[in-house]
């Protein structure tokens, strides 16, 4: 929690001058009613702090618009908020729909561009972004019984006929007073036999958070997968500062390192980006046992201005390549895998 908002909070005075939660904060759902998000359901969720953030409950209760305070801190694509549309995701088709936003969930059986073998044919990064939510709960602050908690929570089934069966049961949370997002996943096979998994959290941030000297903050050994990467992370360049928009980043051109993060002793992975001229700081938070990668995506086109910490089982080398190397995941029948992240915002 920042320090501003502590005298706020600190004391039990101000319940006696609130009539209703929603006066401090609290999750309103509503249904999107013009542009191309028509139809699609949504929840806001206002912490009180000066966090709020937009819940996509149709696309896998994914993340788009976040702010703190005046300041906006995810990166949102042209097109915005769309509904779901499993049928696009054959290819690359995926990006047609791919609205940026604070979160966008890859997997639940593929991370990594589109490929084809002898198990099958998948798509960029999976189907489960295009999977709506049945909600299963609300929980709003209870000013009486001095509960500051809220969240919501969803499931999702991501299933084929004769194939995978993963479901994806995903809680977020926040509390009164605090600018912490928290994220809890429990992923199970539901299936009659063993199936593959791989996700990915493509955090996607964007300006005024990101701008030119913001500073991305990590720390582990690192990789850049191909050439068109090696040309902004390379140790004559500080690809940890972040870049003015570039002409060579225009198209599809971009930049991404695979990550082996480093922990503090209790095994917890730590990165985030910090922008000293707004006096701002996001962090994010994960336990490397469940998420052992951290990919980092910069992609510095002009009106397509972006970077991305991605938290991860696997960077997006894809299915065929994790069980070449043996580090596919396979779920056994009635297995769950829980996943945390922890994102917060800091003056």
């Amino acid at each position: 929690m920042s320090d501003p908002q502590k005298p706020r909070f600190a004391s039990t005075g101000w319940r006696q001058k609130v009539s209703n939660h929603q006066q401090v904060g609290g999750i309103e759902t509503a249904i999107l009613d013009n542009g191309q998000g028509k139809g699609t359901r949504v929840a806001w969720i206002n912490t009180g702090s000066g966090l709020r953030f937009k819940v996509v409950l149709d696309r896998a209760m994914d993340i788009a618009g976040a702010f703190y305070g005046a300041h906006s801190l995810a990166w949102i694509s042209h097109s915005g908020v769309t509904p779901p549309n499993p049928a696009a995701v054959e290819g690359a088709t995926w990006l047609d729909s791919f609205g940026g936003g604070l979160l966008t969930t890859c997997g639940l059986t593929h991370v990594g561009g589109p490929e084809e073998d002898e198990h099958g044919v998948r798509g960029l990064h999976d189907t489960i972004s295009h999977t709506p939510a049945t909600i299963e709960s609300i929980l709003q602050p209870d000013l009486k019984a001095e509960q500051p908690e809220m969240s919501i929570t969803g499931r999702m089934v991501q299933s084929t006929v004769f194939g995978p069966h993963l479901e994806l049961k995903r809680t977020i949370s926040a509390r009164l007073g605090e600018s912490s997002i928290y994220i809890h996943d429990e992923v199970t096979n539901l299936g009659n036999e063993p199936a593959p998994h791989m996700i990915l959290y493509h955090c996607n941030f964007g300006w005024p958070l990101v701008d030119e000297g913001a500073k991305l903050l990590w720390e582990g050994d690192w990789e850049a997968p191909n050439e068109q990467s090696r040309q902004i992370f390379n140790q004559f360049n500080d690809f940890k500062k972040c870049s003015p928009p570039l002409d060579t980043h225009s198209g599809s051109a971009e930049a991404v390192a695979f990550i082996d993060a480093k922990t503090d002793e209790e095994g917890i992975c730590r990165c985030g980006i910090q922008n000293t001229n707004l006096g701002l700081r996001l962090s994010m938070e994960f336990e490397k046992e469940q998420l052992p990668w951290l990919t980092n995506w910069q992609h510095w086109g002009k009106k397509e201005y972006v970077t991305a910490l991605e938290p991860c089982t696997h960077p997006p080398i894809g299915q065929s390549k994790a069980r070449e190397e043996g580090t596919l995941i396979e779920l056994n029948v009635g297995e769950t895998r829980t996943y945390d992240i922890t994102l917060t915002v800091e003056d």
